[in-house]
């Protein structure tokens, strides 16, 4: 039987109204055994320059703000990864995605193997979802999947198997929803819910879910696949393809997008779920375009780029009471993959035994109190010539790239093309520091390219 729920209508809204009216107000002490909601809004190709709230003020986005003004902000906050697939799968594993034979977004069975990755996330993967449903949570996934399914690939697993009792997924996933794909692509002008309603269409149906297992813990990823191109803000604007990629039309689906996260947030205060409700807001990885870096506050990199510009990415967390409001935190570096070990903790979830994690427990830092991660983060994009991307040329970076303390160093897996810069005094990264600092270079070396030895063999690359 398919699991997914569909609501009365395209958009639902009269099902949510509904719902709304018929929900009693919770506090904390009424949500059983205590434990918090956790929602993850994961945009799409978000950079850290498209909200107002922490940009160089090019762009306007009230309600994402007023999330900023109620939680808590972390400005060193990293994807595991500057493209779509294997960023998520950091996200659900906890683990660095390399480890896991996906580096780049996953496509036709001939591409993945060009790329050296599998053609999915294997079923036994860990997954925060499974954990949590584990541990007395109602699971689920609402949104882009992307982590296996589309194009040729038939066989993989399906969302279920990682733990989520209900979904909702776009063409990229095993089990796309019939409303949203009516033809083999991302999006078709005959799909029944249209471009510029897709947001507010997995809006609902997280409503929905939230509304109807008000009487246990939840756990809901909310992954829209707005702000990735095209942008097609309306129905006029799908028959004008020239504007598809078009600053304007970015402002005017941004702007909506904005305005259903507003929605979001104000239903969950009249449902009475926003006190006992962790609410994160981020992104997948770098903006495509970038309008001259506007997209990452002038940072160098874009999507597919191991570049700041393209895996810094925007963090919001808010939990009424707990977290303090209006808290921006610059020093904190937080990454994806840490989000599995520091969510688990927070709702006293058990890790599985053996389960272990490329990141750690940032509990505390997401909770307000600013720490000092204590291990490295790693990277692999780009490691062969199926990756031609960016195509300029001063946003492609180094194939391998590693993070310790305050310096990052970017190489290839022959050693060559070593760019190590200090982060904190040159986010831009415009300062190769490299030739003044070998022995750095060397021990970070060491260590990123033992990492890269260890990665799976598949495909172009098997040996």
């Amino acid at each position: 039987m398919n699991n997914r729920t569909i609501l009365t209508g395209l958009l639902g809204a009269g099902t949510v109204a509904s719902a709304t009216a018929q929900a009693p107000a919770k506090t904390k002490a009424q949500t059983p055994q205590g434990r918090p909601n956790i929602v993850i809004i994961y945009t799409d190709d978000m950079g850290i320059g498209d909200l107002s709230c922490t940009s160089t003020g090019w762009i306007e986005t009230p309600a994402i703000d007023r999330l900023a003004s109620q939680g808590l902000v972390l400005n060193s906050y990293y994807t595991s990864a500057p493209v779509s697939s294997p960023s998520r799968v950091g996200l659900t594993t906890g683990m660095f995605p390399m480890e896991w034979g996906i580096n780049t977004y996953l496509q036709s069975r001939k591409g993945n193997a060009a790329c050296e990755q599998a053609d999915y996330l294997a079923a036994d993967a860990p997954s925060m979802a499974r954990i949590l449903r584990d541990a007395g949570y109602a699971t689920g996934h609402f949104g882009k999947w992307h982590m296996g399914g589309g194009r040729d690939v038939k066989d993989a697993p399906s969302i279920p198997s990682f733990g989520f009792d209900e979904y909702c997924s776009t063409w990229e996933s095993p089990d796309p929803a019939p409303e949203l794909t009516a033809t083999n692509w991302i999006w078709s002008n005959k799909d029944d819910v249209k471009r510029w309603n897709r947001t507010g269409y997995f809006v609902d149906k997280t409503l929905d879910f939230l509304v109807r297992h008000k009487d246990k813990p939840c756990f809901v990823n909310l992954w829209p696949d707005d702000m990735h191109t095209p942008w097609v803000p309306d129905e006029e604007s799908q028959h004008k393809q020239k504007d598809w990629n078009s600053q304007p039309n970015f402002s005017e689906v941004l702007a909506e997008y904005d305005r259903q996260i507003g929605r979001f947030l104000t239903q969950l205060d009249q449902l009475g779920l926003s006190d006992n409700t962790i609410v994160i807001f981020t992104s997948d990885n770098g903006p495509a375009p970038s309008f001259r870096q506007l997209r990452t506050n002038g940072m160098r990199g874009v999507k597919n780029s191991l570049y700041e510009g393209g895996i810094r990415m925007p963090f919001i967390i808010r939990w009424p009471g707990v977290i303090e409001a209006g808290k921006v935190d610059d020093t904190t570096v937080v990454c994806a993959v840490d989000l599995l070990p520091s969510l688990c903790k927070i709702a006293r979830a058990r890790l599985p035994k053996g389960y272990r994690s490329s990141g750690e427990d940032m509990s505390r830092a997401l909770l307000g109190k600013p720490s000092v991660r204590k291990g490295d983060l790693m990277w692999d994009f780009g490691r062969n010539e199926a990756f031609m991307f960016p195509r300029d040329r001063y946003h492609r970076s180094p194939s391998l790239a590693i993070r310790r303390g305050n310096w990052k160093l970017l190489l290839n897996p022959d050693g060559s093309n070593a760019q190590l810069y200090d982060i904190t005094a040159d986010i831009n990264e415009t300062k190769n520091l490299a030739e003044k600092n070998p022995a750095l270079v060397r021990d970070l070396s060491k260590t990123v390219l033992a990492w890269w030895e260890r990665r799976p063999r598949i495909g172009a690359g098997k040996q």
